[in-house]
């Protein structure tokens, strides 16, 4: 049975670790998880029921293939502490945005098998989306595996290297953006009386509804926004206020300046 170890097992590392077990792929004994803290190892083995720790090397040892999963600030010290314990046949698999293979490979010092992964917190639900790219150790059969446990709680996209920061700027960020919609829309919907929780599950559900109609109808966004702005009607309005408002220009400009923060991470 393959052996995991999540170096680092915050929120991200804790949606994937819900997802892979969730889908059985392997057990609660075959993941060990590392932690800055005890509390927080403890707490981690009583969330999950896999092995937790603070020894980074140890985790490294017992582990096939290992997530990088502490903040990108981190990813240098910390692969400083644990390079000397990866082996020829593991695979690292790293999951922060801006730290590319030619980085990576220049800090563990040797041949390794990496993947760089761009996932989001949806994947707690199941319903994540992971962009990921290999460097030329990685065999098929060590792409296919790494896949299997990203397909356990996102759906996945092969991507050159070049567009990852995209990928994770658009997918790993939009979360917090859509919130912030989700938020507004309910607000205002509270503002002309509808109960707060009501608010939140109209809004939710909305805009869960119009992203699978995105995904399974085959249309263009343009399309569907169009199909639901009947002429003279009250949501081209609100499309009006919108506009006027900058509101695409304003989430283009969201999206180019995450991705410009992510690679000075």
């Amino acid at each position: 049975m393959t052996k995991l170890a999540f170096i680092g097992c915050g929120n991200m590392a804790q949606a994937m670790v819900k997802g892979i077990l969730s889908q059985g792929i392997v057990g609660p004994d075959d993941i060990y998880a590392t932690n800055a803290t005890e509390e927080h190892a403890l707490r981690v083995r009583e969330l999950f029921g896999i092995h937790t720790s603070t020894n980074n090397c140890e985790a490294v040892r017992r582990a096939d293939i290992v997530f990088l999963s502490v903040k990108p600030q981190n990813y240098e010290s910390v692969l400083y502490e644990i390079r000397d314990h990866l082996r020829d046949d593991h695979i690292l698999v790293t999951v922060a945005p801006g730290k590319t293979i030619a980085w990576l490979e220049e800090r563990v010092g040797k041949p390794l098998k990496i993947v760089r992964t761009a996932p989001n917190t949806p994947a707690h639900v199941g319903e994540g989306m992971t962009a990921y790219c290999e460097n030329k150790m990685v065999e098929a059969s060590d792409l296919a595996l790494v896949e299997q446990f990203l397909s356990s709680f996102s759906t996945t996209m092969h991507l050159s290297e070049h567009l990852l920061d995209p990928a994770s700027s658009v997918g790993g960020s939009a979360p917090a953006y859509v919130y912030q919609f989700i938020e507004s829309l309910a607000d205002g919907g509270v503002a002309e009386g509808l109960p707060r929780q009501a608010a939140y599950t109209i809004a939710a559900q909305a805009v869960l509804g119009s992203a699978k109609m995105v995904l399974e109808s085959g249309k263009h966004p343009g399309q569907l926004k169009d199909e639901v702005c009947s002429p003279g009607g009250s949501t081209i309005k609100g499309v009006e206020v919108l506009e006027n408002g900058g509101f695409r220009g304003t989430i283009i400009s969201a999206i180019r300046t995450c991705i410009q923060a992510a690679r000075s991470l």
